[in-house]
């Protein structure tokens, strides 16, 4: 379980393929606080760390289904992934409810600079079933965006926008991203268990 503060941005520095799995290995400030075992959320994909080899780095493993779904089996060595540990049992909940399980990707439309902050645009496929099911956007409510919990607005059919303040913008991949980029969308899990209440409701 993760809140959708992302602690850092964490480079890739090695990345293996082993039949349908990926493990990626990456660079980060915390690798010496990391155990064997210990969940990680990296663009919002929680991934178990399997190596510390002690060098300043440490090694996820991504399978096939993880590399379909999300923007990790797009990764190149130099890259930057958003980074977060699990959530403290006893910490604040900052941000909003995340499992680490990436619903589908989205592609960056637009990115708009208004009054020191930016507004990015993204768009993604909607698929009616999964819609019902409350896998959508809505007005003022969550969205986790490759691990950043963020508020949406101008929610449409299959597009919606967020607003990225400076700090976010520095220290994730949010100044990476530009018209064209993928990005991993986890929607707020709160809507999807309302949605599937309602199912049953209406039987």
């Amino acid at each position: 379980m993760f809140s959708g503060i992302v602690e850092e941005a964490a480079q890739v520095v090695a990345l293996r393929q082993d039949g349908g799995n990926l493990h990626i290995t990456l660079r980060c400030s915390f690798v010496d606080e990391l155990k064997i075992d210990q969940s990680v959320s990296h663009n919002g994909v929680c991934l178990t760390v399997v190596a510390l080899p002690g060098d300043g780095t440490y090694t996820v493993t991504a399978i096939q289904e993880t590399l379909d779904r999300s923007n990790l089996g797009s990764l190149k060595v130099g890259d930057e992934v958003n980074v977060e540990r699990s959530m403290l049992i006893d910490g604040r909940l900052d941000g909003h409810i995340v499992q680490g399980h990436v619903d589908q990707t989205a592609t960056c439309t637009a990115v708009d600079e208004v009054d020191g902050s930016r507004y990015y645009t993204f768009e993604y496929h909607v698929k009616p079933d999964m819609a019902r099911k409350g896998y959508v956007t809505v007005e003022k409510g969550s969205v986790t965006v490759n691990g950043v919990s963020l508020t949406v607005c101008n929610s449409q059919k299959d597009s919606f926008q967020v607003a990225i303040i400076p700090y976010t913008y520095q220290i994730t991949n949010f100044h990476n991203i530009v018209p064209g980029t993928l990005v991993n969308l986890e929607f707020d899990i709160i809507g999807k268990y309302l949605a599937r209440l309602m199912e049953f409701v209406n039987t």
